[in-house]
């Protein structure tokens, strides 16, 4: 039966786009919004872009040796990914140190959402299907966006490919097979089919499989510095059996667009555990089922009158089960289940911008969005405990935007209201809150490519429906985190002439942080009972540096990003008045120093990169800053070589990837073994 409803599925999202086609229009003459980005690096952006901004696109997303989302996002500056281990394990992000909850994910322009405890798992997006992925820190710098846009302390932003047709051409093909000396095994599809002149779609599909094993070496010291544990083992649990369906349907108008896109993910994996007291397995399984539909839609009323509107529907499943595992003559033996709880999340998502244009250098704009949450839980049939949240957001923006000369001047101000309806407490407080922000850009010279600029931001993030009502744990009083950042830097682009240098620029920004009311989980009179409050402060400063190089010898291309992150955010809670322990502490996982660079060289129907990303020392989880809490610093090195041929009318491209070249065992996350040397081989069709 399970079988047939992912058939039954499959054939929706690859039909439903004709159907919707009815809605397209006649005009031949249409302007085409769909761009074709060409193969460009982490960047910096034009003058026009008066935040800090960081780029991955095209050509140099194919040529990183990453699986997933998450693996790319990490040679970003500012960027840290918090990896529970393996293919099954969790992958968050975090940046500049405010927090997972604090950073917006947007998947072709609509966030994604996750009422239940404000986590975005990066490791459930591939990058087979993406364009390009970037990462502002406070917002974009543009104002003609929804109240959404408006309403992270920094943003990512996903945007899958568009088809695009070569000449006569009226569909694309494209058939890729991945696979791995970890046993893993990776088929994907990708099918794009003119439809008219205005009107295109796209199917894609990918299935993932694998026993995620793969051995680790575990090294544990005393407080004393004597050994404690040094063995090597085999990562269990993190297996993973998944199934990604997309389909779009892309229209053009006179002066305008609009798109429709239906996705569906469809996971059964193991969730790895901590390696702790010598055990190496443990029982915990996650089962997800994620489907979303949205839409958008965008048009020049007027040559003063731009209007956008979106919308979407989510229904996400999560099956979570925890079971106790013991070790017989070294085979792992499962015993009865702990938990076996069903999370069911609903929301729809409704937004309308606005932007009218005063004067050539003053515009104007107002955004409304509308967001409804619902979560249901279960535990074997049903949780009774359980507070059963419904949560009603609206958001109201008022933003401009001015150019004066070389000065760009953005301001925004948002309102959020929300209203929570729960089993439990029929009078839970509704929460208002109005945040602004200010950016500022500059170009003091007319000759030299050189761009200020400087921001301030505030923002909160509501507490999520796990810190209010989880059972036992939970507190309907929360107020919200609250977060304020500020940020200076420069871009600079040095003129380039003839010769070798084809591009050299540089990015630099200094910040600073501060959270207050930050949510902690504080014990009561029972160690087994926590309850959620407000009484963390965290401030934060650091720098962030990218260059970006590229030049060519003949018809040999190089390019090269280096990325630094220098960031210190320390702990300066207090409880009843005192000072903890750990006040002025570096907070977990927090390094002082990070970097990455990429190199990258092509010749021909040749491509050659290298990648290599370090994270210093940091700090687990056990709160305080002392010798036995420290982790050590980990490093990776990947190279990859491409060649393309050509046959017949066939593009065929092959990729031999070899990732963390010198085997270094490492962890990002304390007692969560990552794997070692891989070997990966891809191989593509295009027809």
């Amino acid at each position: 039966m399970y079988n047939k409803k992912k058939t039954l599925l499959l054939l929706f999202l690859t039909f439903v786009p004709f159907w919707l086609c009815a809605q397209k229009t006649t005009d031949s003459t249409a302007a085409d919004t769909v761009k074709v980005l060409k193969g460009v690096t982490i960047k910096a952006k034009p003058f026009q872009e008066v935040i800090p901004v960081q780029s991955l696109s095209g050509k140099q997303l194919e040529n990183l040796s990453s699986h997933t989302v998450a693996d790319a996002l990490r040679y970003f500056a500012g960027i840290q990914i918090k990896d529970y281990g393996g293919l099954g394990g969790l992958k968050t992000v975090d940046v500049r140190n405010m927090g997972t909850h604090h950073v917006g994910v947007f998947y072709d322009g609509i966030q994604l959402g996750n009422a239940q405890n404000g986590v975005t798992d990066l490791g459930k997006y591939s990058l087979d299907d993406m364009e390009s992925l970037t990462l502002y820190n406070g917002q974009k710098s543009e104002i003609f966006q929804s109240a959404k846009d408006f309403a992270s302390a920094s943003a990512i932003y996903m945007r899958t490919k568009r088809p695009v047709f070569e000449g006569s051409k009226k569909s694309n093909l494209l058939l890729r097979y991945k696979t791995m000396s970890i046993n893993y095994h990776d088929p994907s599809f990708r099918w794009e089919q003119k439809l008219t002149d205005q009107v295109s779609m796209s199917v894609s599909s990918e299935y993932i499989k694998s026993n995620g094993e793969y051995e680790f070496r575990y090294k544990r010291n005393n407080q004393d510095g004597t050994l404690a544990y040094d063995t090597t083992a085999t990562r269990k649990n993190s297996d993973i059996q998944a199934l990604r369906i997309e389909s779009g349907l892309y229209g053009k108008l006179n002066n305008g667009s609009w798109d429709a896109k239906v996705y569906y993910y469809d996971s059964k994996r193991g969730a790895p555990g901590a390696i702790v007291e010598n055990k190496f397995a443990d029982g915990y399984r996650q089962n997800d089922q994620n489907f979303f539909a949205q839409a958008f839609f965008v048009k020049d009323i007027s040559p003063k009158y731009k209007f956008q509107a979106r919308a979407k529907y989510a229904n996400d499943v999560t099956h979570y089960i925890a079971r106790d595992t013991t070790s017989i003559l070294g085979e792992t033996v499962t015993e009865g289940a702990q938990s076996d709880d069903r999370y069911h999340q609903q929301e729809i998502y409704l937004s309308a911008v606005n932007m009218y244009s005063i004067l050539p250098i003053w515009d104007v704009s107002l955004s409304t969005d509308f967001q409804y949450n619902k979560l249901d839980a279960t535990r074997k049939g049903i949780l009774t405990q359980f507070s059963y949240p419904q949560r009603y957001t609206g958001l109201l923006s008022l933003a401009t935007s001015l150019k004066l000369g070389e000065f760009k001047l953005l301001g925004n101000i948002l309102g959020t209201h929300v209203k929570e309806l729960v089993r439990f407490n029929a009078k839970a407080p509704d929460k208002t809150e109005f945040t602004p922000a200010v950016f500022i850009g500059y170009k003091p010279f007319k000759a030299y490519d050189l761009n200020l600029r400087a921001f301030a931001k505030r923002i909160f993030r509501m507490p999520t429906f796990n810190d209010l009502y989880y059972t036992m744990v939970g507190s309907s009083t929360l107020k919200p985190e609250y977060m304020n950042q500020y940020d200076v830097g420069f871009t600079y682009n040095l003129p380039i002439g003839k010769g070798f240098l084809d591009k050299f620029s540089i990015q630099a920004d200094a910040y600073y942080t501060h959270t207050k009311d930050k949510i902690v989980a504080a014990p009561t009179g029972n160690l087994f009972r926590w309850m959620m409050t407000n009484m963390g402060q965290v401030r934060g400063k650091g720098l962030e540096s990218v260059i970006n190089v590229a030049g060519h010898l003949n018809k040999l291309n190089l390019a090269a990003n280096l990325a630094y992150t220098y960031s210190i955010s320390r702990d300066y809670t207090k409880f009843a008045g005192l000072e903890l322990s750990s006040y002025g502490d570096q907070i977990p996982y927090t390094p002082w120093h990070s970097g990455s660079t990429i190199l990258n060289a092509g010749y021909e129907s040749w491509n050659f990169n290298y990648s290599f990303i370090y994270v210093g020392k940091r700090y687990n989880g056990n709160v305080n800053n002392i010798k036995v809490n420290e982790v050590q610093p980990w490093y990776t090195h990947d190279l990859s070589v491409q060649k393309l041929f050509a046959l017949h009318h066939y593009k065929i491209k092959g990729t031999v990837e070899l990732n963390n070249l010198l085997n270094q065992h490492y962890e990002v996350i304390y007692n969560y073994p990552m794997p070692g040397r891989t070997l990966k081989f891809i191989i593509s069709i295009e027809l």
